[in-house]
């Protein structure tokens, strides 16, 4: 399984066709489901474009590009373009 090192000892480990992060903390431990992308906003418009909801607008956070999409359930599930280095599967 590839990896890389996305900094301060945040492995992400590729995983076709999605990836899986695991992130140190100090708090209590917790896990998110995140979506990736190579550019967002290509994404989410194609996205729009099949009916899917985007929740507001694209946030600029220290790892990436972030928004969310809403599943029919009425939750969401964040979808982000990473600034991090991305593994590549079979890497």
């Amino acid at each position: 399984m590839g990896s890389v090192d996305a900094g301060n000892g945040w492995p992400i480990f590729a995983k076709p066709p999605a990836e899986l992060a695991v992130h140190p903390s100090d708090d209590e431990p917790h896990h998110t489901l995140y979506l990736m992308c190579d550019d967002i906003e290509q994404t989410l418009t194609e996205l729009r474009g099949k009916g899917v909801e985007v929740v507001g607008d694209v946030r600029d956070v220290r790892w990436g590009l972030l928004s969310a999409i809403r599943l029919p359930d009425g939750s969401e599930v964040p979808i982000y373009e990473p600034r991090h280095p991305s593994p590549q599967w079979g890497a």
